[in-house]
C-alpha cells in the first residue's frame, strides 16, 4: 500500500525550544519548561503533562499507553499502532516543523531498554541535521553532538563535580575528539563505536569543560545538576527529520488490506 505522509507547515521560526513528554519512566526531577516553548505530548506522555498541570500544544501517538481521554483539539494527531516511526520521533517532527531545533525530552529514559536505545538513536538523527535533543532522567542528561562542541562553564562543572561524564562514538568513527577540563583528557583523538574509550569521566571543581568532535557524532551523558551546555557547530547543516508518516507500516508480514 502507498505510504501516507502528512506535510507539516514549517513556521520558519528559528531557535524555538520544544519540550516533549514521552510515555516512559518519570523520576523525581520536575520538568522545566522554557518560556515560549512548544510542548508536545507523545501518547501516554499526555498523562504526565496533565499531572504536572502543563498544557500540550500538540498531542500525537497511537494512544495505546494513554490512560486519560484523547483530547479533541486541532493539535491532536492520531497514528496507527503498526507504524515505522516511534511516537517520540513523530513528536519531534511536529516540533521541528514549528521551528524547534532544541528539544527537551522527558520520559524517554528508564523502563524498556530497547526504547532507551531507540531514543538515543533519535538524538543522533537530530544532531545529524543540526538539531540537539536532551533526554532527562534520574538526574542524568543524555545528548548527541555532530561536528561541534558542548561547553560547560566553571560554575556548571562545580555543580556537577564528582559526577560522571561519559562520551561514546555513535558514528563508526569520530575524529578530532577533544575532552578538556575533565578528570581524564583527550586532544584530537579518534573514537570508535565498538571500543569503549570515554566512559566514567568526571567534572572538575571550578574548571570549564569542553567535549568536541571534528567529524562524527558523539553521545554524551552528564549530570543534570550541571545544567545544559553551550552548543557550537563547525558548519551549517541541511535537511530535516523527514515527513510525518501516518501510514500503517509497509513492512508488516501480513499487510492490512485497504478498507
Amino acid at each position: 500500500m502507498g505510504r501516507e505522509r502528512q506535510q507539516l507547515h514549517d513556521t520558519g521560526k528559528v531557535d524555538t525550544t520544544c519540550v516533549v513528554f514521552a510515555a516512559g519512566t518519570y523520576f523525581d526531577d520536575r520538568p522545566s519548561i522554557p518560556h515560549d516553548a512548544f510542548v508536545v505530548a507523545a501518547d501516554g506522555g499526555l498523562d504526565h503533562a496533565r499531572a504536572l498541570g502543563i498544557r500540550a500544544d500538540a498531542v500525537i501517538g497511537d494512544f495505546d499507553s494513554i490512560s486519560g481521554p484523547v483530547p479533541e483539539q486541532s493539535g491532536t494527531i492520531r497514528l496507527p499502532e503498526e507504524k515505522d516511526d516511534p511516537d517520540l520521533l513523530s513528536a519531534l517532527k511536529v516540533g521541528w516543523a514549528k521551528g524547534a531545533r532544541t528539544f527537551h525530552i522527558y520520559g524517554a529514559l528508564g523502563g524498556r531498554v530497547d526504547h532507551s536505545i531507540a531514543n538515543i538513536q533519535i538524538l543522533a538523527r537530530l544532531a545529524a541535521h543540526g538539531g540537539i535533543g536532551y533526554l532527562f532522567g534520574d538526574g542524568t542528561v543524555v545528548t548527541a553532538i555532530c561536528d561541534g562542541s558542548l561547553a560547560f562553564t566553571a560554575d556548571a562543572a562545580t555543580r556537577g563535580a564528582g559526577r560522571m561524564v561519559s562520551v561514546f562514538s555513535h558514528s563508526d568513527q569520530s575524529t578530532d575528539v577533544t575532552e578538556r577540563g575533565l578528570k581524564y583528557q583527550l586532544e584530537h583523538a579518534t573514537m570508535l563505536n565498538d571500543t569503549v574509550q570515554g566512559v566514567s569521566n568526571e567534572f572538575l571543581t571550578a574548571t570549564p569543560a569542553l567535549v568536541s568532535v571534528g567529524k562524527g557524532t558523539l553521545v554524551v551523558t552528564f549530570p543534570a545538576e550541571a545544567g545544559l551546555p553551550n552548543v557550537e557547530r563547525l558548519h551549517a547543516f541541511s535537511g530535516d527529520l523527514g515527513a510525518l508518516s501516518t501510514a500503517v507500516s509497509a513492512a508488516l508480514a501480513a499487510p492490512r488490506r485497504s478498507a
